[in-house]
């Protein structure tokens, strides 16, 4: 019952002038980070909390994303993917010596596909459509390892389909990821050198992805349609495959789960989806063992892909706020935990 009082809170939207009241109980000093872009989002903190890394559409030759790290005390960035192909889903190790990204630069056809991009993007604007969000599940995005400055680049996965998704464990020695090697979108864990690779779930016919690793390496956090496509909610399963348990059952979609350094919450997306109209994505906090959850986000634009830095004192996320922006962008802010005396 808790549960679903608590996911009640997702058909309330504040009246415009009361959101940033609403959010400053958990939100203060608000920035947006990336500027630059067409388009930028999904980004991680590095291990000691001064820089990030995260996915951003170049104004440029390439419609889709690349990876970029950022100093976050001067905002200077740059590139650390090939440029070519599509790329997703990168992540320092906790070490902060190597990154991992999943791309596609090897497709033969990566050039060709962005010169399709860019004929779908035209024919869009000039009928005045608005294109409905889809992920591509690419048969040649593989995850790659790289230094942070993107030199040293090596290939991890080679198996037939999608390999993508990837988040280090705590301990640096092992892997999460999304892979389609037998035929389904499943988890799977292999070692950090991309050896002795084992399948986590069983979910055949389902999506299983975005798995991260809980703080003290046991649990894995991750997002799935079991009931109806693409109607993801959200799942943790123990490390070694065992008490697997559902999270979230909404009428919707919940991901983007992450885990807080207690390891006793996670933050998420989720909005209802509701017949002709546009969902609105919030951030949510949730005690894991509880599922007690606080909305933290309120603003009449977008709010995904939540991450907290590695002391948890910040929040990263993905956003348009009031949507006036053209794309998204990446935001950080404190962050208070709710209930805390601060």
């Amino acid at each position: 019952m808790q549960l679903l009082l608590s996911l009640s809170l997702l058909c309330f939207q504040p009246p415009a002038e009361d959101w940033q009241k609403q959010e400053s109980a958990y939100l203060k000093n608000i920035r947006q980070v990336t500027f630059d872009f067409v388009r930028a989002g999904e980004g991680y903190f590095s291990p000691d909390g001064k820089q990030i890394i995260f996915q951003a559409e170049e104004k440029g030759e390439n419609p889709f994303y690349q990876i970029f790290v950022m100093d976050l005390e001067t905002g200077k960035y740059r590139r650390v993917s090939p440029g070519v192909g599509r790329t997703t889903c990168a992540f320092f190790r906790p070490d902060g010596k190597k990154i991992i990204f999943a791309s596609s630069h090897l497709d033969p056809q990566a050039k060709e596909r962005q010169a399709e991009e860019f004929k779908r993007r035209e024919e869009a604007a000039r009928t005045n459509q608005r294109r409905r969000y889809e992920w591509v599940f690419d048969e040649y995005m593989d995850i790659f390892e790289a230094n942070p400055d993107g030199s040293d680049l090596k290939r991890l996965t080679d198996a037939p389909g999608y390999d993508a998704e990837g988040a280090y464990s705590p301990d640096g020695k092992q892997i999460v990821f999304c892979s389609q090697r037998d035929g389904h979108l499943e988890l799977w864990i292999m070692n950090a050198d991309g050896s002795n690779p084992r399948k986590l779930t069983n979910a055949p016919g389902c999506y299983n992805g975005g798995p991260f690793f809980s703080p003290e390496g046991k649990r894995v956090i991750f997002r799935a349609d079991r009931h109806t496509k693409d109607e993801l909610q959200i799942y943790v399963i123990n490390a070694d495959g065992t008490g697997e348990r559902q999270l979230t059952d909404i009428k919707g979609v919940a991901w983007a789960p992450y885990w807080h350094p207690d390891g006793k919450h996670i933050i998420f997306t989720a909005a209802e989806h509701k017949p002709m109209q546009r969902p609105n994505y919030d951030l949510y906090l949730m005690n894991v063992d509880t599922q007690e959850m606080t909305r933290i986000t309120f603003a009449p634009g977008q709010d995904v892909l939540p991450v907290f830095s590695p002391d948890g004192k910040k929040l990263m996320w993905t956003s348009t706020r009031d949507g006036s922006l053209p794309g998204t962008q990446l935001f950080i802010a404190d962050f208070i935990m709710p209930g805390s005396k601060n």
